[in-house]
């Protein structure tokens, strides 16, 4: 008897709870379904407002406009070429519609960004564009946040976005710095058509892999490389932040992409293969094709070594430079370079063609005290390994200077891991350099590959078959040299401005087709 007094009154108990439960879940269903309408109809009534704006704006201008989303367009990089390339394209191609920048760049005027787009790149508009100047781009700046960095600075993004969005309301909307995340503010709350030009994307499977299998890396520490525990929380923020990223990436009626790397990623990450096409950037090759190529032993700028053997001067007495062209950051990967250097080293001995005729020329761009650092970190390992006096260092140089250097060089060197695409690589196969480049990303699926089924160049991803690379290219004859330096000037046309606009063009000529006059 006890014991079903004991079974009733646990019956009762949890009806009681169920009671309870339901009493409290119907009024949060009722007001989780109010608060979403209310929502809903905020983001309605937003909608219409900056679509009555767009019609004002419309109404005054007689025409459509298109903006580009590029808070740095005021910096000198290859991203910024792009932007200027596909606005000169654009405004020659359709003379009706007017043409806007987004920039965070303070303390200059729209002029003053036009004049230093025709410095850097000798590139002028033929009309004028208006620039609509975001007072806070410091969302988007990684310094701004030391940790969650991929978060916070997409975050950011939206607010700019946002800011953005409400100074002006375009009909077409180009991301073109890689901010997916603003676009589905401008299309689903502006009414926009959205476009978008992926440099590089924000994360990628690689990323996933390196921290899952705990390599420490540039954007993965060494204590949470250590750590099981912080590699496995990192691998799921990285995992739903790709989540998030792809659905915001998919919102673009019309996705372009730099490279095959590139184009990989995107399409695992955004899943649109039927809007996405891969579009090379523009690379200023003309300075360089400009050089004619001329036999080794006609150039100048090579150097003679002494004088002739009692041999009759046989062997190679030319000073041969390796050069690479590369900001000091980490993930350019300077040291490979040098140690790599080091080995050849080893390999060559005394004597006519040896040690003594080669020399490493590491050039590039200190952006801050980091950078700079990382440059006195370099030269301490030049001289740990003994070849300090075989390195020169030379720093944010004149393009004459670069150019120069380039030119009378026998080897481009590039060792940096997936790289999306590599300007660098394309110019100093322009300037007639044998490109020795990394195993991966852009070089190797797109830049480094045969030409009319011809070698271009040479692949390597360790410091063995970096010095083994380096051994093979001068242990060619010059004649075998000239011509494979002719092929890799052949094939780089494929990334000249012209082959740029007319694939650009020819992606964006479904949504301008939209504009309505």
């Amino acid at each position: 008897m006890g014991h079903d007094n004991h079974h009733h009154h646990l019956s009762l108990c949890f009806c009681d709870l169920m009671r309870l439960l339901w009493s409290l879940l119907v009024p949060c269903f009722y007001l989780s379904l109010i608060l979403t309408l209310v929502l809903l109809l905020l983001l309605l009534g937003v909608r219409m407002w900056l679509q009555g704006r767009r019609k004002a704006r419309r109404a005054q201008d007689d025409g459509p406009a298109v903006a580009f989303f590029h808070p740095y367009c005021n910096a000198g990089g290859g991203g910024e070429r792009v932007l200027w390339c596909s606005l000169r394209a654009l405004m020659h191609r359709y003379p009706g519609i007017s043409f806007v920048v987004y920039t965070g760049d303070q303390g200059v005027t729209g002029e003053q960004i036009l004049e230093g787009a025709r410095q850097r790149f000798n590139i002028t508009l033929p009309r004028s564009v208006t620039f609509v100047f975001l007072r806070h781009r410091v969302l988007v700046e990684a310094s701004s946040y030391p940790h969650f960095t991929l978060l916070g600075q997409s975050a950011g993004s939206m607010f700019l976005g946002w800011e953005a969005l409400t100074a002006f309301v375009p009909d077409l909307y180009v991301d073109s710095m890689g901010y997916a995340f603003t676009l589905p503010i401008f299309r689903y709350l502006g009414g926009c058509k959205v476009a978008s030009y992926v440099h590089y994307p924000t994360v990628s499977t690689d990323m996933l892999s390196v921290v899952r299998e705990r390599n420490p890396g540039f954007n993965n520490a060494d204590f949470i490389s250590r750590n099981p525990i912080l590699s496995a929380l990192k691998v799921v923020y990285y995992c739903c932040f790709a989540l998030l990223y792809g659905l915001a990436g998919s919102c673009s009626d019309v996705i372009m992409v730099n490279s095959t790397w590139t184009l990989g990623h995107i399409l695992a990450l955004w899943r649109s293969p039927s809007r996405t096409s891969i579009v090379y950037p523009p690379c200023d090759i003309r300075a360089f094709l400009d050089v004619p190529l001329e036999d080794e032993d006609e150039m100048e700028g090579w150097e003679e070594l002494g004088r002739e053997e009692e041999d009759g001067g046989r062997g190679d007495r030319k000073r041969h430079s390796i050069v690479s062209v590369g900001q000091f950051r980490p993930e350019k990967d300077h040291q490979l370079q040098i140690r790599a250097f080091r080995k050849l080293l080893d390999r060559k001995g005394d004597g006519p063609g040896g040690r003594e005729s080669l020399r490493l020329v590491l050039i590039g761009g200190c952006r801050n005290q980091e950078d700079e650092e990382r440059v006195l970190m370099l030269r301490g390992l030049c001289q740990e390994l003994g070849i300090a006096d075989y390195v020169e260092f030379k720093l944010n140089i004149p393009f004459e200077e670069l150019k120069r250097e380039l030119v009378d060089a026998t080897i481009g060197l590039h060792t940096m891991w997936n790289e999306h695409f590599g300007i660098g690589v394309v110019e100093c196969m322009a300037a007639g350099t044998i490109i020795l480049a990394h195993k991966s990303g852009g070089p190797k699926l797109d830049i480094v590959v045969p030409y009319e089924g011809r070698q271009t160049g040479f692949l390597a991803d360790s410091e063995d078959s970096y010095a083994a690379a380096m051994e093979t290219i001068l242990s060619l004859s010059p004649t075998a040299r000239l011509e494979m330096r002719r092929n890799a000037r052949d094939s780089v046309e494929r990334f000249s401005d012209r082959e740029f606009e007319s694939c650009f063009l020819a992606a964006m000529e479904p949504l301008m087709g939209t504009l309505e006059r």
